[in-house]
C-alpha cells in the first residue's frame, strides 16, 4: 500500500477544485487582438469601446462568477455619468491614458498613464472616465464568494 504525501502542489489542487471561481487552467498563449472584440455592456454602440473576454465568465444577475477582460476606449471617448456595480473590481492601465472624475462634457479630472491600478469594492462610485489619445485597460471583476 503506497501512501499519499501532501504536497503544496496538492494542496493547492484540492482547494483549487473547491474554489467558487469559474475559469479554467490556461497556459500562456498569444492572444489574437484584432479578433473577438465585442460592445461591453452599458457603452453606447458609437462610443467605439470594446472589450475582448479572456477568462471567466460575469452573472450579474445571479450575483456570481468572475471574468478578466482587456477593455479598450477609443481616442476622445468620454464618458457622461459617475456609475457603480456590486462586484469587486480590480483596474490595471496597460496602455495610453485614462483621466478619471472628468465632467459630464470631459473637462477636469485626474489624468493617468500606463501602469497605474485600482482596486473597487462592490458599492464604489467611479467615472465619469475619458481618454485623450486611447488606451486599454485589464480588469478583473468578480463577486466575493463568500
Amino acid at each position: 500500500m503506497t501512501s499519499r504525501i501532501a504536497t503544496p502542489f496538492t494542496r493547492y489542487r484540492n482547494q483549487e477544485r473547491q474554489m467558487a471561481i469559474n475559469k479554467l487552467h490556461d497556459e500562456f498563449h498569444t492572444l489574437d487582438m484584432q479578433r473577438d472584440w465585442r460592445l461591453p455592456e452599458g457603452y453606447d454602440p458609437a462610443s467605439g469601446a470594446q472589450e475582448l473576454i479572456l477568462s471567466g465568465a460575469l452573472d450579474t444577475e445571479r450575483k456570481r462568477g468572475s471574468r478578466t477582460r482587456l477593455l479598450r476606449l477609443p481616442a476622445g471617448l468620454h464618458t457622461k455619468q459617475p456609475f457603480v456595480h456590486d462586484y469587486w473590481e480590480e483596474v490595471f492601465l496597460v496602455e495610453g491614458d485614462l483621466t478619471v472624475g472628468n465632467d459630464e462634457h470631459g473637462d477636469g479630472g485626474t489624468p493617468f498613464k500606463g501602469y497605474t491600478y485600482a482596486v473597487r469594492p462592490p458599492g464604489a462610485w467611479h467615472g465619469p472616465f475619458k481618454s485623450n489619445g486611447g488606451c486599454v485597460l485589464l480588469e478583473i471583476h468578480y463577486y466575493d464568494p463568500a
